[in-house]
């Protein structure tokens, strides 16, 4: 799965636009994926800080990653 993937499957199941950023960056209070030095980062964004933040070689683990944190959250 790429982030254009991503997006679709995310729009698709109907989560909500503004819990999410598939560009990285600090939204408040949102789940985000971003590149970084070469690396996929998914983090919570809030108060312009990264929290519970981890790293993945390639977009595939962090979109699944991202995607799997949404369902938990979101869909519980």
């Amino acid at each position: 799965m790429n982030i254009h993937q991503l997006e679709l499957k995310l729009k698709s199941e109907n989560f909500p636009a503004h819990a999410y950023s598939l560009n990285g960056g600090y939204p408040n209070e949102a789940f985000c994926i971003g590149q970084n030095n070469g690396k996929w980062e998914v983090y919570y964004s809030e108060r312009g800080n990264k929290s519970s933040l981890k790293i993945f070689d390639t977009e595939e683990e962090a979109c699944i990653c991202l995607y799997n944190w949404l369902v938990s959250v979101i869909k519980k």
